[in-house]
């Protein structure tokens, strides 16, 4: 064999695993993009139900595909949905926050286009049918700070009947009393499962909320909880660290 031969296989065996990466991280980002994607859990927002640490994973096929769904962040021109479809009362969702289509954020949906929303002394009223609270004991809510603050747990049933955790640390909060909202078409309302320490619907973007979220900033739905890790054990020796694993939490559905 001449060497230029040699020279040319060798060229061909590295081609091909080129070939074989590109092909590897195209299956990647096709997977990341059309099927799931893992977020991690930053804020104690959606408390009881989902804690700081989790890690989880959306589907994103239940509500079609746009431009928030794809792995990178990218400005596209906004041209609706394929496959779209709305949400029900009740999924919690991971979607893009509307002050930063960047940052990926997640909440519970309790409106849907054409519901009318409201707070009244801190329960959830849908198109004027309370959703039902039942005492449950109570938690340790967590804040993004570490600290911790006793907090009463709900059993609350929206008027669909779906049920889920929330907390309330406090009576009268000041997110307690809200004016009614209707919900325009193509949009959604929004909140935290801790009550008190959510920054959602009932708060507008200009003031760090979430307003009425648009469809299309949806990335997808919140299925699973995949592992979990108690960021409180940073402050902790670092052999300590595997004791800070919440083993009974990895791959939990999300409800």
């Amino acid at each position: 064999m001449s060497d230029g031969e040699a020279s040319s296989g060798k060229a061909s065996t590295w081609r091909g695993q080129v070939a074989q990466v590109a092909a590897i991280v195209a299956c990647v980002f096709l997977a990341k993009g059309a099927i799931a994607e893992p977020f991690y859990v930053p804020s104690g927002s959606m408390e009881p139900t989902l804690l700081i640490g989790d890690a989880l994973v959306a589907s994103k096929f239940p509500y079609g595909y746009g431009a928030a769904s794809l792995p990178i962040q990218i400005t596209l021109p906004e041209t609706g949905r394929l496959f779209g479809d709305t949400p029900k009362r009740g999924d919690v969702v991971v979607f893009r926050w509307p002050g930063d289509r960047s940052q990926a954020w997640v909440k519970r949906v309790v409106g849907l286009p054409g519901d009318r929303v409201q707070m009244r002394a801190g329960q959830l009223f849908i198109n004027n049918h309370a959703a039902t609270l039942k005492p449950d004991g109570t938690g340790e809510a967590e804040d993004d700070r570490g600290f911790t603050e006793k907090a009463s747990r709900y059993i609350e049933t929206l008027p669909n009947g779906v049920e889920h955790g929330i907390y309330k640390i406090r009576d009268n909060g000041r997110l307690d009393n809200t004016p009614e909202v209707t919900v325009p078409p193509g949009m959604l309302f929004v909140l935290g499962d801790n009550r008190d320490n959510s920054a959602d619907s009932r708060v507008a973007v200009r003031d760090g909320g979430v307003g009425l979220l648009p469809i299309d900033n949806l990335i997808g739905r919140a299925d699973a909880v995949v592992g979990s890790w108690d960021m409180g054990m940073r402050s902790q020796p670092v052999w300590t660290w595997l004791a800070g694993f919440r083993v009974d939490r990895f791959f939990t559905s999300v409800r």
